[in-house]
């Protein structure tokens, strides 16, 4: 009730406004004209005088009449700081008197649970309402369908608002959104109507959005939303005109909500239209003597069903070909010449260069922390040179692999009365760069490790990164310092510097023998390629074996002659190739990296190399093929046997999955510990598909594998009769608490004396 008179005030304050409004006028003003001698403003509370002032159409010293008075009376309820206005005159001095609305002071939303409460904060400054601002029931009316607008994205249409306004001291008034969210509206039915070519099982495949399944609360794939299904109609479409049918549409989409607003249903109706083959290719315009070169360009083929991706891909080559050569205004039109008789298209390229441009000025913008010098020095493209559009997507990919920006975007604009010029902004928007991280992590294999991190990527907006890392498990240690500075030199060689003290023991025994590992590393990285690094590095490291239980005969040995304590100084090169879409979830693309290790000085001489192969296989917008395969080799320099604490290990998650983790490979006779080996082979094959009920979420996904491997002594001879193999099912999870790594195993080839361990799992969080 209060809420309600409270309202019916505040429409009676305003209708008096207007009303005040109208009647200034008319007959208020009936005053003859003077010269104002002095003006003054009653009833400030919080508004500044000046702000009166400024807004009046009358100064001291001005003549003032009826129209001036209306005028003043008009701009400061345009302010839509006072809900009243007067204008009294006394004397030669006029009296401006006025009331002011009521602020804002604190706005609170009571039983808001699917958002958080700074989310609707966020969304009701848009529309003007927030903590300070003049208190205005058109906002509070606006505030509320902003606030439903929200909901309704969520699927909770029956969401109700209700506002409840509390005058408090000094003129203001908090607000209070009292939120009934209800229960989300769910897909109930999903209908694909007028399909002949394909089973309308298979179209609704294609989609995110679905009717839900036992992992819809997780996916909350079942949950309406106008842009998803956008998104979806929009796979759809591709879908046929990838697949020839060129005149494909949508006929209609109807959204049905139940009475209740608790079910919807979704109807599509489409028209296929016939399929079309592509009969020919035909360039037309201005090809700048290349046309050769351009025709290397096109992927279509005729004879195969019309492919929209093909005509875009082919279009958007085009385009990219031509501005290498400065042409960044060119235009291609891909126009069909369709034959219905036959059901066939010839497709021409209308290309048209347009005009050559050159780069004029290269501005950064937005980057408030990080230095102007930090991305230029990414940039391919120069000032005064001919714009090229190849070196200026490189440069864009540059700069957004650096990681220190949320955003990255190059803005071009052309030069005012010069045509032949452009200007290129890089607009970044910056994000937090340093981190503090505290981490725990589970492994069947290394039991419990907690981490602790201090790294800046940013540091001081110079580009270089600063950090250390702590981790702890029963059987692997590590306290690391590191530091690198990614533009040692002008040419783009990377320097790192690496501290570490590590403790490796076989077991989660804490009696058991150890190996510890101190040392340091001074590696640069050199750009061959924009897509390939060389690494060279030399480093000093001393490792101790310290004896303990268990400790095999041949570490004994070794001891015995060679001492309890080496020091190496080892030269390291490596190489590297990243060409995946994606380092968390990847789809497609190929990784590789070689290493290799030389101990040149101290008391060890050995080589150590290793080198990884991974490639993944997009079969289908559901399907993901990965192949992964690893060589490791080490052998003795000199005199000297290689040394055992630099041994290969394997079996477990990363190797042959099923075997227990480290396994694999020679054991010592008396104590049945793996020794490690000096060679390594290890291939992997999986099959990555959608987890039941999750739809096309990659972050969620089954995997179906084959392992083989191995780890072989320097006396034995890799053979693959000898390899392990396994095959099982597992589940990759991008959980919000971390990556999470599960597989169930059947070994398939196993000797006597092998560790089985069926069930394997890693997951990493942090909080």
């Amino acid at each position: 009730m209060y809420q309600k008179m409270t309202f019916k005030r505040f429409r009676l304050q305003a209708l008096s406004a207007a009303f005040a409004i109208a009647f200034a006028t008319t007959t208020a003003w009936a005053v003859d004209p003077f010269q104002v001698r002095d003006i003054r403003v009653e009833g400030l509370q919080r508004v500044e005088a000046g702000t009166i002032f400024a807004s009046i159409p009358v100064r001291v010293g001005d003549t003032y009449n009826d129209d001036k008075g209306s005028s003043a009376i008009r701009a400061l309820f345009a302010l839509g700081l006072f809900k009243d206005v007067r204008v009294e005159i006394n004397g030669d001095v006029l009296v401006i008197i006025v009331e002011e609305r009521p602020t804002v002071a604190d706005v609170e939303f009571v039983g808001a649970k699917e958002f958080d409460k700074d989310v609707l904060k966020k969304a009701l400054r848009d529309v003007g309402l927030t903590d300070g601002r003049p208190f205005d029931k058109a906002l509070v009316d606006r505030a509320e369908q902003e606030l439903k607008r929200q909901y309704i994205n969520r699927s909770l249409y029956g969401s109700e608002v209700v506002t409840t306004v509390t005058p408090i001291e000094r003129n203001r008034v908090n607000l209070s959104f009292s939120i009934t969210e209800g229960e989300p509206a769910k897909i109930s039915e999903l209908r694909i109507v007028g399909n002949k070519a394909f089973g309308e099982s298979t179209l609704r495949n294609l989609f995110d959005l679905d009717t839900g399944g036992w992992l819809s609360w997780y996916t909350k794939s079942d949950r309406y939303s106008r842009a998803k299904l956008n998104a979806d109609i929009e796979t759809l479409r591709s879908y046929y005109l990838t697949r020839g049918y060129l005149e494909f549409n949508i006929e209609s989409t109807q959204v049905a909500i139940s009475p209740n607003k608790k079910d919807i249903a979704i109807t599509i109706n489409v028209v296929e239209g016939e399929r079309f083959v592509v009969s020919g290719i035909k360039l037309e315009g201005n090809y700048l003597g290349k046309d050769d070169e351009f025709k290397s360009l096109v992927s279509i083929r005729p004879g195969e069903a019309y492919n929209a991706d093909q005509v875009t891909q082919t279009s958007k080559a085009f385009t990219d070909y031509y501005g290498n050569f400065g042409y960044a205004f060119a235009r291609v039109e891909a126009r069909p010449e369709i034959d219905r008789t036959n059901n066939r298209v010839a497709l021409v390229l209308q290309g048209e260069p347009s005009r050559r441009a050159y780069v004029r000025q290269l501005n950064v913008a937005g980057n408030s922390r990080t230095r102007d010098e930090v991305v230029r020095r990414e940039f391919r493209q120069f000032e005064a040179s001919w714009y090229d559009a190849d070196k200026i997507r490189l440069s864009r990919d540059r700069v957004d692999r650096l990681g220190f920006f949320k955003d990255v975007s190059i803005e071009t604009r052309e030069v005012p009365g010069t045509p032949d010029q452009i200007d290129l902004t890089v607009n970044v928007v910056e994000k937090p760069t340093g981190s503090l991280s505290i981490g725990a992590g589970y492994s069947s294999g290394d039991g419990l490790g907690l981490s602790f991190g201090i790294k800046q990527e940013n540091a001081f907006g110079s580009g270089n990164s600063l950090g250390v890392q702590v981790n702890t498990s029963k059987i692997n240690r590590a306290i690391v310092f590191s530091t690198t500075d990614p533009y040692f030199t002008t040419d783009g060689v990377s320097r790192t510097i690496d501290v570490y003290h590590r403790i490796n023991s076989p077991y989660q025994n804490q009696d058991y023998y150890k190996l510890v590992s101190t040392g340091g590393s001074l590696r640069f990285g050199v750009p061959f390629t924009e897509s390939d690094t060389v690494y060279f590095g030399l480093g000093i490291e001393n490792t101790r074996i310290v004896p303990g239980t268990s400790l095999p005969s041949s570490y004994q040995d070794y001891a015995n002659q060679f001492g309890y304590s080496s020091t190496a100084v080892p030269l390291t090169v490596g190489w590297a190739r990243d060409r995946r879409d994606s380092a968390l979830a990847p789809n497609s693309g190929v990784y590789q990296r070689a290493n290799g290790e030389w101990g040149v000085g101290g008391d060890v001489r050995y080589l150590r190399a290793t080198y990884q192969y991974q490639q993944y296989y997009p079969f289908s917008k559901q399907f993901t093929g990965a192949f992964n395969a690893e060589l490791g080799l080490g052998r003795g320099v000199g005199e000297r046997p290689f040394p055992l604490f630099k041994n290969f290990f394997g079996g477990g998650l990363g190797s042959v999955r099923g075997f227990q983790q480290g396994s694999l490979g020679p054991r010592d006779g008396i104590t049945d510990i793996a020794l490690g080996g000096t060679k390594k082979v290890n291939i992997n094959a999986e099959l990555l598909f959608p987890f039941p009920g999750a739809g096309n979420d990659r972050t969620l996904r089954l995997y179906g594998f084959f392992d083989i491997g191995n780890v072989f002594s320097a006396d034995q001879k890799i053979s693959f009769s000898a390899m392990r193999t396994s095959t099982g099912i597992g589940v990759s999870w991008i959980s919000p608490v971390g990556p999470l790594r599960l597989a169930v195993a059947k070994p398939l080839r196993t000797f006597a004396g092998d560790r089985i361990e069926r069930l394997q799992f890693q997951i990493g969080t942090t909080f």
